[in-house]
């Protein structure tokens, strides 16, 4: 066992955290991320900074909350002067890679204010979220706005695919009877296979360009973002993971009657979405979940191959993994589809991490509980490799500690997520602006607070119903305890980094010192 010298950062787009067999799933395996997890530490309650993807990305990758990084939404840009996780790790002597999704959008105007040329080296990490895009691809190529010459695509094409967006029509659909295309689109027609061999579909093509990666770096030191697509929609599986798991293997929808009583104005407008009007019915449930399990299958059996890989380059003795999600995604629970909301089926993320060096042999194989958030892993990472804190920009708690078996002290008691609707169809149904639909969760060990802006938050009682089918948010005895939560997520507004251009060292240098530096201010 070696110190940690690389960092292998693998997410999971919209991975349930329920849906790991380490974590309790009854019928789906996943003995590579079982073993991982073996060997690491498992966090059973870890929480996206918000559950959707582009937010959530960019907490994870500036350590920061949503509400002070300001990136609200997909396809909202960062600000430039938002330092990100290459930002922090190249200065330490790590080369920092992406090969995959970010769902990044560079803030394309500021830097044509500030002269900043995208094609120049510089240009490029900005425009990349602070990676070198050794693979960037976001897996979201419609018939409508694809790239032909997406790295992807020209590959597909050179292994026999022919068409100019063979994402779609191989990776992401079926063929009919007739040869017609099905497209992934229409959920329907998960249940076929994909056109694409397996070994061509894009995780298998994900975690090739990973291998070649650390291949090519050889024992110079990186961190590398493996960002797979999956098990996102379209949810396209190609043989044999499209049929692996059928109906009789799946959870049992969570939801209730109750639910659809007195249902909170905003929840009730994300029920008559789309997406969730068709989860309601079990036959889309029936159809889609094993098609969604058959891809998680998938992810698990390349990141085997990944192992083994790094096993012989010796990668597996230097190497600090970690193995996450952006966020879950509801499947029909709550009478809901896609995510967004703070239930714990959409908030709550797989997070297990591995550190190869002889201090964590203490906790290897356990199961933390602890609430931990995505901006912890910026300063897990930067402490890792030898860097200094830097906690007026940092929001997050290093994990390190827990890792090593240490003292840890001033751990939180409350993890917070955001959300911002302000683009989907439910803040036209409830006749809102686009500066009225933030949301905020407080989730503690017993309680769960969501604060809607102009509405009534909701509560739950997680002890007695942690199924969260109860809502309390109108509840006369419980009044109380709205109000502590209501507190606690007004002093986590207080506390947010706002000031990141000084530290708090060059802070305290600077007080106090006025006449030192010749200003005499109010001496008679």
């Amino acid at each position: 066992m070696g110190k940690v010298r690389n960092i292998l950062f693998i997410m999971a787009d919209q991975l349930r955290a329920d849906y790991l067999s380490c974590a309790g799933h009854p019928s789906l395996e996943t003995p590579h991320i079982d073993a991982l997890a073996a060997k690491g530490v498992q966090f059973s309650r870890a929480y996206t900074q918000s559950p959707i993807c582009g937010p959530s990305r960019m907490s994870f990758y500036t350590g920061r909350y949503m509400f002070s990084h300001g990136s609200t939404w997909n396809n909202i840009p960062l600000k430039v002067g938002e330092l990100t996780l290459g930002d922090y790790l190249r200065p330490l002597g790590l080369r920092t890679v992406l090969v995959g999704k970010t769902h990044f959008a560079a803030d394309v105007a500021e830097m044509t204010r500030l002269g900043l040329d995208p094609k120049s080296p510089d240009g490029v990490l900005m425009s990349q979220c602070g990676f070198e895009p050794f693979e960037r691809d976001d897996g979201l190529h419609t018939h409508v706005s694809y790239d032909p010459n997406l790295a992807y695509n020209v590959w597909l094409r050179e292994n026999g695919y022919e068409a100019d967006n063979p994402w779609h029509d191989f990776a992401n659909a079926a063929e009919g009877p007739d040869g017609e295309i099905l497209s992934g689109w229409n959920m329907r027609n998960v249940k076929y296979p994909a056109r694409v061999k397996e070994e061509h579909s894009e995780t298998a093509y994900m975690t090739g360009r990973a291998i070649e990666f650390m291949e090519q770096a050889g024992d110079k030191p990186w961190c590398a973002h493996l960002s797979y697509i999956k098990p996102h929609w379209p949810y396209m599986a190609p043989a044999p993971y499209h049929d692996m798991y059928g109906p009789n293997q799946i959870l049992p929808a969570n939801r209730a009657a109750g639910e659809r009583e007195n249902v909170h104005p905003v929840v009730d407008a994300f029920m008559q979405h789309e997406e969730s009007e068709n989860f309601q019915r079990e036959e889309v449930r029936q159809t889609v979940i094993p098609a969604y399990m058959g891809l998680i299958k998938q992810i698990d059996d390349h990141l085997g191959r990944l192992f083994a890989a790094m096993e012989e380059m010796g990668r597996m003795d230097d190497t600090l993994i970690v193995f996450t999600s952006d966020h879950g995604d509801y499947l029909g629970d709550h009478w809901l589809g896609e995510k967004e909301l703070f239930h714990e089926e959409s908030v709550r993320i797989p997070m297990i991490v591995y550190d190869p060096d002889s201090a964590a042999d203490e906790t290897r194989g356990t199961v933390d509980s602890r609430l931990v958030e995505a901006v912890d892993l910026v300063p897990t990472f930067v402490e890792v490799v030898g860097g200094d804190a830097q906690p007026h920009r940092m929001e997050g708690q290093s994990l390190l500690p827990v890792l090593r078996g240490g003292p840890v002290d001033g751990w939180r008691d409350a993890a917070i997520s955001e959300g911002d609707y302000a683009v989907r169809h439910a803040r036209l149904t409830l006749g809102l602006e686009p500066h009225e639909t933030r949301s905020y969760m407080v989730r503690t060990a017993d309680w769960k607070y969501i604060h809607y802006e102009n509405f009534r938050p909701q509560l739950f009682d997680l002890n007695e119903d942690p199924q969260e089918l109860v809502d309390l948010g109108e509840s006369p005895d419980h009044a109380a305890v709205r109000a502590d939560m209501h507190e606690r997520l007004f002093a986590w507004m207080r506390k947010r980094r706002l000031r990141t251009t000084l530290s708090d060292e060059q802070v305290a240098t600077r007080t106090a010192s006025g006449k030192k530096r010749g200003y005499f201010i109010g001496v008679w």
